[in-house]
């Protein structure tokens, strides 16, 4: 009987070639039909974007494989090739807190693809402030930590500011210390986020329990302060470490193994419909009730009511002096379905304050 013999490594790497060129010709036939695609939306004047729509063709393809590439893997791949064609069409922009290397420029990439306009903001308040006006078709927001809960500053814009959420997107946060020297010896103060330094203080306890924590206003600042003085450390990630060329002195420093953010996805409603519903989707809105016994248990109670599940509620004091709160509350579904839409409509009339922040396809991993 006859060994089969098996293919050289040359031989393999000659297939790959072959079928790496097949890939590319598909790609960009991929990319005509999206130009043609573009040129009908112009006439009827719709967006280019619409996340409904790639998550759906993301989890059809994922029902679809076979493998053995991992469902884990689809996500990022098409995320990219249908960034680089939709940038074909025109170019999107995206604001997120800067400067580069931060969780939410990585957020923002995960989300959109490479292809995108970057629009690096100061802060927070930068990012809604700059969608808002027009200088970005997107913004970022952090709205939830795994650790530390919601993001405060961004809740409280939501209250205020015109913008809707299209999107959600979640990312495993990993913190490292950061510095000049690669070495713990020396170091007189930790820069980072707040969040950040609140996520890495047990860490920072044992190990620089005399170090002062140092609230600047994103990590990747804590960096770039770490790369001018020898003395400071700053909590980023790697790739922080690779833009402001400084040793990571301590690889996950961050209380939790498993810490995720949250981030959101807003827009301008005068610009981008929100989303139609994809059959996986997540309704936010802020409520508040009067101070008075059972106010609670009427907000409950059309949801329940309903069938509709909620995946999350938070409160947030009012500022007015009077004890006052603002619930913000997530539940499964889309507004078109009509238990959504019935009980929604009877937890507005018992409110003082209603606002659907968005209707959003759910994270696509």
């Amino acid at each position: 009987m006859t060994t089969p013999t098996l293919p050289t490594l040359p031989e393999l790497r000659d297939k790959i070639d072959a079928l790496d060129r097949e890939l590319l010709a598909l790609l960009n036939r991929r990319a005509g039909l999206a130009l043609e695609v573009g040129e009908i939306k112009k006439k009827e004047g719709s967006v280019v974007f619409r996340p409904e729509r790639e998550a759906q063709v993301i989890d059809g393809l994922k029902s679809g494989n076979s493998g053995p590439l991992k469902n884990e893997s689809v996500a990022p791949i098409w995320r990219e090739i249908m960034s680089a064609c939709r940038s074909l069409e025109t170019p999107t922009r995206v604001a997120y807190l800067g400067p580069a290397g931060t969780f939410s420029e990585e957020a923002a990439l995960g989300y959109f693809g490479s292809s995108i306009v970057r629009v690096p903001c100061v802060s927070i308040d930068e990012v809604f402030r700059s969608t808002s006006a027009g200088v970005a078709d997107f913004g970022v927001v952090p709205v939830e930590n795994s650790t530390e809960g919601m993001v405060a500053r961004s809740l409280d814009i939501f209250l205020t500011m015109p913008l809707f959420i299209i999107g959600e997107t979640s990312l495993f946060v990993r913190h490292n210390l950061l510095r000049k020297e690669n070495a713990l010896e020396g170091i007189t103060a930790v820069c980072a986020h707040p969040q950040a330094l609140a996520q890495c203080h047990e860490w920072l306890s044992l190990h620089l329990p005399h170090a002062e924590r140092r609230p600047v206003s994103s990590n990747a600042e804590g960096a770039r302060l770490a790369a001018l003085d020898p003395s400071i450390a700053g909590i980023a990630s790697t790739r922080a470490a690779s833009e402001y060329g400084v040793h990571v002195v301590a690889p996950a420093i961050q209380n939790d193994t498993h810490n995720r953010t949250r981030f959101a996805i807003v827009t301008d409603p005068l610009r981008h419909p929100a989303p139609q519903a994809s059959g996986h989707d997540c309704t936010s809105l802020v409520v508040s009730v009067e101070n008075r016994p059972g106010a609670m248990y009427d907000i409950l109670a059309p949801l329940k009511k309903h069938g509709v599940s909620m995946s999350r509620l938070e409160s947030r004091p009012a500022r007015s002096g009077q004890w006052e709160y603002y619930f913000f509350i997530d539940v499964q579904g889309h507004p078109n379905q009509p238990a959504v839409q019935t009980a929604l409509h009877e937890l507005r009339e018992s409110c003082a304050f209603f606002k659907v922040l968005g209707t959003y396809p759910i994270d696509v991993h």
